[in-house]
């Protein structure tokens, strides 16, 4: 893989090239992607999203709104970075192409932003519940009229594909979905393969799956276009575009870190077993004189988390640029970070986010009444995508189709498709929407 395909400007549609030297200054491509995203109603509606506690009331418990914009400050940061030392150790990108430091700030910031915009509510329990729907509920009566790869799309319906689909799906008025350019694209897809085979190897690239078959046509020209390398020769699979690596760290730090620091403020983590380990992480940073001057938690908190933030920043910079050559190559199959000199700390915190936070009973009892409420949603919209599908709709399956905005369109010829739709639908609501359409089905007007 090489860098000047890799940073392609290209959107879908286009007929002519776009050259990095022929830009505006003022708002290049890659400036436009961040603001695409940030003005999508897709992107609005994380703000009432679980990242870690569903339905939290207070002030200081970051939601996927809080969180991707985290996440993106993060990656612009790291980018610019790796941005400054590439130029440096290739300086054609820049003499020749007009490439510049925040070019890969902008793009990692862009796919960092728009890399939650895929999940469904209730966090990752949100994603469990969809698959569960159609692997042991109701919709596993589907299975047989679906290819094998359109049935593990649902099965193990993934947030990443579903992101990619949110961004680039074409549909009436909306050709190409946001329009993003293809290197933004490119380091969104952190899994750039189908659903099938599962997991077929350690690779990070394999951990999950980055596409739908709905998206296979346009997952394939974005691949081609950056010049990712073929992973094999009888499914779709690829290399993971580099900057996909930044974007994994930027999120691997920003919850490792801040999902800690939300236990602490939840009072989930007792301070000092939390100042212990985060000391840890930057013992040799700490300004003793500063930090002695802080009187409560949240700034004792905030100081060592922003110095634990900037320490995972350089760390993951220098790390991809020591190993630039094996991911250009498709040789490097770790996330930065499980190669980091800091692994041992970053588990350490890890491990207590898990004990604490993400297994508290605060946490599971949400968590069970949000796999209940989409089970419900899954049971009644299922069927109806399935009576569609069968030219044998219900006065109760048209209710629900007036339901549904009129960007949703439902087809007599594919049941997959139908589904899909379904369940892109359901990803879209936020935490008190999901609640609240569930209570309407229910029958609680009130």
């Amino acid at each position: 893989m090489n860098w000047e395909q890799l940073l392609s400007l290209k959107r879908y549609g286009d007929t002519n090239k776009r050259l990095r030297k022929e830009q505006d200054e003022t708002r290049l491509v890659f400036d436009a992607d961040y603001d695409r995203i940030i003005f999508s109603s897709e992107f609005r509606g994380l703000q009432d999203k679980t990242q870690v506690v569903p339905l939290s009331k207070t002030d200081f418990v970051h939601t996927r709104l809080t969180h991707s914009l985290e996440v993106s400050v993060v990656g612009r940061s790291l980018g610019r970075k790796v941005g400054k030392l590439l130029l440096e150790k290739h300086p054609h990108l820049e003499n020749v192409h007009g490439y510049k430091m925040n070019d890969f700030g902008t793009i990692v910031a862009a796919a960092a932003l728009a890399h939650d915009i895929g999940n469904p509510p209730f966090g990752h329990s949100g994603e469990k519940a969809i698959g569960a729907y159609f692997m042991e509920g109701e919709g596993a009566a589907f299975k047989n009229l679906m290819t094998d790869k359109e049935y593990q799309d649902l099965c193990d319906f993934e947030g990443n594909a579903n992101g990619f689909k949110i961004l680039a799906e074409s549909r009436e008025g909306r050709a190409g979905g946001l329009r993003l350019s293809y290197a933004t694209l490119g380091a969104f897809m952190k899994y750039p393969k189908e659903s099938l085979p599962k997991k077929p190897t350690n690779h990070i690239a394999d951990k999950k799956y980055g596409f739908f078959q709905s998206e296979k046509d346009m997952f394939v020209d974005v691949a081609t276009e950056l010049g990712l390398t073929k992973r094999s020769n009888n499914d779709l699979s690829f290399q993971r575009h580099p900057l996909a690596f930044l974007v994994e760290a930027a999120d691997d730090i920003c919850y490792t870190i801040i999902d800690f620091e939300d236990g602490i403020n939840l009072g989930l983590i007792q301070e000092e077993y939390a100042l212990e380990y985060l000391i840890n992480l930057v013992r040799g940073k700490i300004i003793t004189e500063n930090y002695n001057t802080l009187k409560t938690t949240e700034d004792r908190i905030s100081y060592l988390r922003a110095l634990a933030i900037g320490t995972l920043i350089d760390e993951a910079a220098s790390l991809f640029m020591k190993h630039e050559d094996e991911i250009l190559t498709g040789k490097f199959e770790t996330a930065l970070l499980d190669v980091s000199q800091y692994k041992a700390q970053i588990k350490d915190i890890i491990n207590i986010s898990v004990k604490n936070v993400y297994q508290s009973k605060e946490v599971i009892n949400k968590e069970i009444a949000g796999y209940e409420i989409l089970n419900q949603l899954l049971n009644a919209f299922g069927k109806m995508a399935f009576n569609y599908f069968e030219g044998n709709i219900s006065n109760y399956d048209k209710l629900l189709l007036n339901i549904l905005p009129k960007t949703v369109k439902l087809k007599n010829g594919s049941l997959y498709q139908n589904l899909l739709a379904v369940c892109l639908y359901i990803s879209k609501l936020s935490d008190t929407n999901a609640m609240l359409l569930h209570k309407k089905l229910k029958g609680n007007i009130l």
